[in-house]
């Protein structure tokens, strides 16, 4: 993979993946596939189930829900990573606004990296708990 350097370097960004060797993140990166991506495309859609999830490698994306815009996505950020784990519907649609790429990563490749690195599985796990922790205090203080 040509881009392996850069899409650790984008990955590592990422909380998700907070904690991870810059081996592991090769791994993870070794999962996806860069696609390029027109303005005006939607990645992602509200309410749709989805099973993959998408690294900003370049460009600008807009994240709305329920029509009203919430964030603005650029290189490093990631949308669509809860699918990665679950078949849940997608919590927001993503547009790309300018012309961009993102890193592709499919959750069947995904678990498949899981299952090859145990230890991922563990820092993962420890990762979402450090998330629901801090929206759990956000909510409820």
């Amino acid at each position: 993979m040509a881009n392996r350097g850069v899409y650790v370097e984008h990955l590592r960004r990422v909380a998700l993946f907070a904690g991870l060797t810059k081996k592991e993140l090769e791994q993870v990166a070794s999962a996806g596939s860069e696609v390029d991506v027109a303005a005006g495309k939607v990645l992602m859609e509200q309410g749709h189930s989805g099973s993959d999830a998408f690294i900003v490698l370049k460009g600008t994306f807009v994240v709305r829900r329920n029509g009203r815009k919430v964030a603005e996505l650029n290189a490093g950020d990631i949308a669509g990573e809860l699918a990665l784990l679950d078949d849940g519907p997608r919590s927001a649609t993503v547009e790309c606004i300018s012309d961009g790429s993102v890193l592709v990563i499919g959750r069947g490749q995904f678990r498949a990296v899981l299952d090859d690195i145990p230890t991922l599985t563990h820092k993962l796990l420890a990762a979402l708990a450090g998330r629901i922790r801090n929206l759990d205090q956000s909510v409820l203080g």
